[in-house]
């Protein structure tokens, strides 16, 4: 066999999502760097494809839904089953999707970086192999290589879980299910589960505890568990799992039929099963035993705060890492990267940042938070340095509700403060429109504001937002 050419650039970046993308345009957009992004799936990564994006647009179809209920206490003369067409919005989806994957490529072709599509492997510590459609292969080598290949969805070891999908899957549908499972507990479980249920699919979720989202303050945790409940999703507490999945019937929407029985021996009938526990880095094909990249019990890059991987050279951000996955977080990362990799001597030091990390989950309602929880809180400052403010109430938007259906829609707000000076060191928001809210709160909670900064703030009235300014 002939030997291989191998072509030579000064920046690798292995993946062409949100970060990968990120980090190799600052190095060839700001500071000129010959780079090469090499991407095994379509351009812009999970966010753009099967993430962030289709989740937010896919949240805004099924909020309309609940806006129509509540429109028709505003006098809108608004049919009791209003139609939708769930397939034209999917193509609709799917366009902008597709356009925005143009952009990027448009985005990386006006800054000179050079895209591979394929998957890439390591064959020396500094040299990726990429096997083209055509059978043959194509070597690249650089002195740094970016490692941000991200993750993908679990599937859990159950006999019969092929039957199911992940949130991959979810985005592919082209008609929703009558009747849905969830199992999973953490954000993807309740975003997409909140989305159908808030689409009139009946929806069940399979959880190990009694409440989800178990990560997040005990507030969050028990408000909006205790809200999906009263909304209508089918709440499967402190599940011990399933011993196996049966496939009924094939098919798609009301056709497809699915038996999930339980260690228990209860059994249920769903027409879609999706997975929603977890994901893995996808590191498995990449060969960074070559180069001898460490990892850590997870699976996922051990990385220092600079990026850095066990191999100088080598470098690893976002999902794959396994820290803050979230994908303002990995495009932060990345650029700080490419300038601390070329940028001039002030940036050498260059680096994100992990603390106080604003984020939203897409909920019914949405949950905004940054900072610590309140057992965080306790655990570093102690109970006696620790003060709460807390507030629940029904957003204004809903005065027009009868009185048994506003407690259905919670707006909550604690705030967390620690210290003499009471420093705002968590802040969980609950209830409409709190995603857009938590941005400038994030900013001051980022500059270190106090509660006093909060009160002398002029309330903006009449908002939720105007509590936040106001707790005494």
């Amino acid at each position: 066999m002939a030997p291989v050419d191998v072509q030579q650039y000064d920046y690798i970046v292995l993946g062409g999502g949100s970060g990968g993308s990120g980090s190799g345009r600052r190095a060839a957009g700001w500071y000129g760097a010959k780079t090469l992004i090499v991407e095994s799936g379509r351009s812009g990564g999970t966010c753009v494809n099967v993430g962030c994006v289709p989740k937010k647009m896919t949240w805004n179809f099924a909020t309309i839904n609940e806006m129509l209920e509540v429109g028709k206490h505003y006098g809108y003369d608004i049919p009791e089953k209003v139609k939708f067409d769930y397939t034209h919005f999917k193509n609709t989806r799917d366009a902008v999707i597709k356009r925005l994957n143009g952009i990027y490529e448009r985005n990386w072709g006006r800054e000179g970086i050079d895209l591979v599509h394929g998957r890439a492997r390591f064959v020396e510590s500094k040299v990726i192999e990429v096997a083209n459609e055509d059978g043959s292969v194509s070597r690249f080598t650089a002195p740094h290589i970016l490692i941000a290949t991200g993750g993908r969805p679990n599937v859990p070891k159950v006999p019969g879980a092929e039957h199911g999908i992940t949130s991959d899957g979810f985005f592919e549908l082209e008609e929703l299910p009558p009747k849905v499972a969830v199992v999973g507990a953490g954000y993807i479980a309740v975003e997409l589960a909140g989305v159908m249920n808030a689409a009139d699919v009946e929806t069940h979720m399979f959880i190990r505890g009694e409440h989800f989202l178990r990560k997040f303050d005990p507030m969050v945790q028990k408000t909006m568990t205790d809200r999906y409940d009263a909304a209508g999703v089918k709440l499967h507490r402190n599940h011990s799992g399933f011993k196996e999945v049966k496939l009924i019937r094939d098919g798609k929407g009301k056709d497809r039929l699915i038996k999930l029985i339980s260690h228990d021996g209860s059994e249920l009938e769903v027409n879609e099963l999706l997975w929603a526990v977890g994901r893995a880095p996808e590191v498995e094909d990449l060969h960074i035993d070559i180069p001898g990249i460490k990892l850590n019990p997870s699976g996922h890059i051990v990385v220092d705060e600079y990026q850095n991987t066990s191999v100088e050279g080598v470098y690893a951000i976002g999902d794959v890492t396994g820290q803050a996955e979230l994908t303002p977080v990995a495009i932060a990362a990345g650029r700080q990267l490419g300038n601390r990799i070329f940028g001039p001597p002030e940036l050498k030091h260059s680096k994100i940042s992990y603390e106080n990390i604003p984020t939203v989950v897409f909920s019914h309602p949405e949950v905004g938070v940054v900072g610590l929880t309140e057992p965080e809180a306790r655990q570093r400052y102690g109970d006696d340095k620790i003060k709460i403010y807390h507030t629940k109430f029904t957003a204004m938007f809903y005065d027009v509700l009868p009185a048994e259906e506003k407690p259905k829609n919670p707006t909550e707000m604690k705030i967390i403060c620690a210290g003499p000076q009471e420093k705002v060191v968590g802040l969980h928001i609950l209830g409409l429109g709190v995603g857009e809210m938590l941005q400038g709160f994030g900013v001051a909670v980022k500059m270190g504001a106090t509660k006093q900064d909060f009160d002398s703030c002029v309330a903006i009235h009449p908002t939720s937002a105007e509590e936040l300014v106001t707790l005494r």
